[in-house]
């Protein structure tokens, strides 16, 4: 029930009942639904700008935006340990592998250089979650050129241990004549009495004494470069290019087991002791060259001899004997 106003009216000396006019009654009626209308709109925004209020269709797409935030979480955790792996990788290949094959090292901005240039990721800019597509799209594109480099370093890699492999096998690494078959270490490399003139001379191998006959074995792979008695002082002798500047002279043989030309392995049998040549007795004459250079064959019987038996060869090659050429 609506309150009933008064007025004082001082000509009747009386109050006097207010009778309010129909165009304010009309005015405060549609102030009244104006202002109910607005207040529902401004409730209406508020509800559909917050989760008091949602429709399936909101809450389905809520729950997929949470989803997919999820994936990019597993996403750059999967992310982080590839790069761990990859950094591991990376650090052996330069100070490991490239190191023993003394190639250079990969610098560090070349593997994880970024991409220059246009806008790469024009694309996935205007979206809500742009910055966080584009950073882990950046990252990923780095991974993948990082991972494209790695192999081609591997390969590489790959490449060089295949020639290291082989430059192991030519090196000239055992004894020509096994232990068992030797009478004893003759004579070393260096200066040594000539059994001929009797004068100090530089001898250029080493002198192995055995039995006439007995089984010389390649050093190294290579190739039979010369077999035959044309090389004054060698007599019959067999000489193997073996690649790398490496080559082997085997001298005073008594014959052969190979022909010029003819590939072999390290420990192929190639020929026997002799006593041919400029030799005072049978024993085999041993040389090493590296770059047309000859060098000292003791130095290349890490693949024989145990450390014992080259102590005792050590001994015996340095003494200044007489030599048996």
């Amino acid at each position: 029930m609506s309150k009933v106003k008064y007025y004082y009216d001082p000509d009747t000396l009386s109050y006097r009942k207010i009778e309010p006019k129909k165009v304010k009654r009309y005015r405060n009626i549609a102030f009244f639904f104006l202002g109910s209308l607005l207040f529902g709109f401004l409730g209406l925004i508020f509800l559909l700008n917050t989760n008091l209020i949602n429709t399936p269709h909101e809450l389905s797409l809520q729950r997929a935006v949470k989803n997919y935030e999820l994936q990019f979480e597993i996403l750059n955790r999967k992310m982080l340990q590839i790069e761990q792996v990859l950094g591991n990788i990376e650090e052996r290949d330069n100070n490991l592998y490239r190191l023993y094959f003394e190639a250079n090292p990969i610098p560090e901005e070349q593997r994880k250089a970024g991409f220059g240039g246009v806008n790469r990721y024009k694309s996935l800019e205007g979206f809500n979650n742009s910055e966080m597509i584009i950073a882990s799209t950046k990252r990923m594109e780095i991974i993948q050129k990082q991972m494209v480099i790695q192999s081609k370093s591997l390969d590489e890699i790959t490449k060089l241990a295949g020639e290291k492999e082989k430059l192991l096998a030519a090196i000239p690494a055992i004894q020509p004549i096994k232990n068992e078959d030797l009478t004893r270490m003759a004579s070393g490399y260096g200066w040594r009495t000539d059994p001929f003139t009797k004068a100090r001379k530089m001898h250029w191998g080493m002198d192995f004494t055995s039995p006439k006959g007995t089984p010389i074995y390649a050093s190294g792979d290579g190739k039979i470069l010369r077999a035959d008695n044309n090389s004054s002082g060698y007599g019959k002798h067999i000489r193997i290019e073996h690649g790398y500047g490496y080559m082997s002279l085997y001298g005073h043989l008594s014959q052969y087991n190979v022909k010029k030309g003819q590939k072999v392995e390290r420990g192929d049998l190639i020929g026997f002791v002799g006593n041919t040549g400029r030799s005072e007795a049978p024993h085999l004459h041993y040389e090493v060259w590296k770059d047309d250079q000859r060098i000292n064959p003791i130095n290349f019987y890490y693949g024989s001899l145990t450390a014992e038996e080259f102590e005792n060869m050590l001994k015996y090659a340095t003494q200044e004997n007489q030599s048996l050429d």
